[in-house]
């Protein structure tokens, strides 16, 4: 149950842990962002348990790892891209302090890389639709600069010939969020954090001070929040001989039409992504693979020699507006939401898990989350089923939406329409 309780502490050798399930805070979910919290809270002092039967299985296990709040910045989503920002000043801070934490020798060993990104088009349409919104991120005065054909090559010569323009954002990074979680774990672990390998069914289950659910597409059940899945399936290859990949930068483009990511890591691996698909399941289907090789190799024509050696789905937590909820849950102040971040779960660990950690010490939200409070969404909140599971796995949605309600809504996102698959760059 939620408030009151003793506890005591013993040790054995995994350290400190609460013999009884009593802690000052709960963490449910045990993704990037959950155990990000975790470990800043133990960090601080207070008695932290976490909640997961397989920390690191959920989105996180998918993603790409992109931090690209410039890239990312998009029409009407101001108080977003003020918010992705703050994350990503805060990031080779965050990294840094991360491996330190798990004994690793620098962010390098997470794959924090910060080459910057370029964006990309290979058609006339392509660079018009870019443009526009490069013209809209210059206007919030956003590090994005426009790069001819010519200068394109000069910074990475294996983009096809036919690619006819795009733009540099230096600022613009990325990291590994397998190494990243990898990396949480030891650093929560190492503050004392104790993980408990359960579902949660029920947040009255829990015998904490406070609870933060930080359950990706399962705090939709356990809040009742409007919290839906978007599917996204993406792409692991492998250069030949396991050899760093011909280029440097994250390639995000444009390819007929169709949006496509490159992440390159120094090991030789080059993530490809993504669909989005206002679907439930999880298949890798023919079609999606088909559609994300074509427009990859359409962009570098050397990726068609490399090895395919991961195909995976997932699923974003996506709300009504595409924007995260964090903050009390409106009528149960003992519970804080840090969910539903969407494609920007990654770039945006450091800056949720600093804001959630400073509300549990202080009893007071930060102005900064007033606009992604749960309670703007009061309108669509339904009475939590308290039966989903508790942790970020994709399979947490399955067979479908969360709130079918929303099924036919537009979404606030501009080129996002909840009909059919669409293709969309992610985190």
């Amino acid at each position: 149950m939620l408030g009151g309780g003793p506890y005591t502490t013993e040790s054995d050798n995994r350290g400190p842990f609460l013999t009884a399930r009593r802690a000052d805070v709960a963490v449910v979910g045990g993704g990037p962002i959950g155990l990000a919290v975790a470990w800043r809270a133990a960090s601080r002092g207070m008695r932290v348990l976490l909640h997961d039967p397989r920390p690191g299985s959920g989105a996180s296990a998918v993603a790409a790892g992109m931090l690209a709040p410039v890239a990312e910045a998009s029409f009407g989503e101001e108080e977003l891209t003020r918010l992705l920002l703050d994350s990503a000043a805060r990031w080779p801070d965050f990294a840094v302090e991360v491996a330190a934490a798990a004994g690793l020798a620098g962010s390098a060993e997470l794959g924090f890389r910060t080459e910057g990104t370029l964006v990309v088009g290979r058609t006339a349409d392509d660079l018009a639709e870019a443009r526009r919104l490069w013209s809209y991120q210059q206007g919030l005065g956003l590090p994005i600069t426009a790069l001819n054909a010519t200068e394109l090559h000069d910074r990475e010569p294996l983009l096809a010939p036919r690619v006819r323009g795009g733009a540099h954002a230096p600022d613009d990074h990325q990291v590994d969020p397998r190494r990243l979680v990898a990396a949480l774990r030891t650093a929560a672990e190492s503050a004392g954090v104790v993980f408990v390998p359960s579902t949660v069914r029920g947040l009255d289950e829990i015998d904490a001070g406070t609870v933060v659910v930080a359950a990706g597409c399962g705090a939709a059940e356990l809040t009742g929040l409007p919290i839906r899945p978007v599917k996204g399936q993406i792409l692991r290859l492998r250069a030949p001989g396991g050899e760093a990949p011909g280029f440097r930068h994250v390639i995000r483009g444009y390819a007929d039409g169709r949006s496509v990511y490159l992440v390159p890591r120094h090991d030789g691996e080059v993530v490809v992504g993504a669909t989005v698909e206002e679907r439930g399941d999880t298949t890798v289907t023919a079609g999606g693979v088909r559609d994300l090789l074509h427009a990859a190799t359409e962009l570098v024509p050397e990726l068609a020699e490399y090895e395919l050696v991961e195909a995976v789905a997932g699923h974003r937590p996506g709300t009504p507006d595409n924007a995260p909820l964090i903050g009390p849950l409106a009528g149960r102040p003992q519970v804080v939401v840090a969910t539903g971040h969407y494609r920007h779960g990654i770039l945006l660990t450091p800056v949720t898990a600093d804001l959630v950690v400073d509300l549990l010490a202080s009893g007071v939200p930060d102005p900064v989350l007033a606009p992604f409070s749960p309670d703007r969404f009061d309108g669509y909140r339904s009475a939590p089923g308290l039966t989903g599971p508790g942790w970020d796995g994709p399979e947490l949605a399955e067979p479908g939406l969360a709130h079918p309600e929303l099924a036919n809504r537009e979404l606030a996102h501009p080129g996002l329409a909840a009909s059919g698959p669409a293709r969309e760059e992610i985190r």
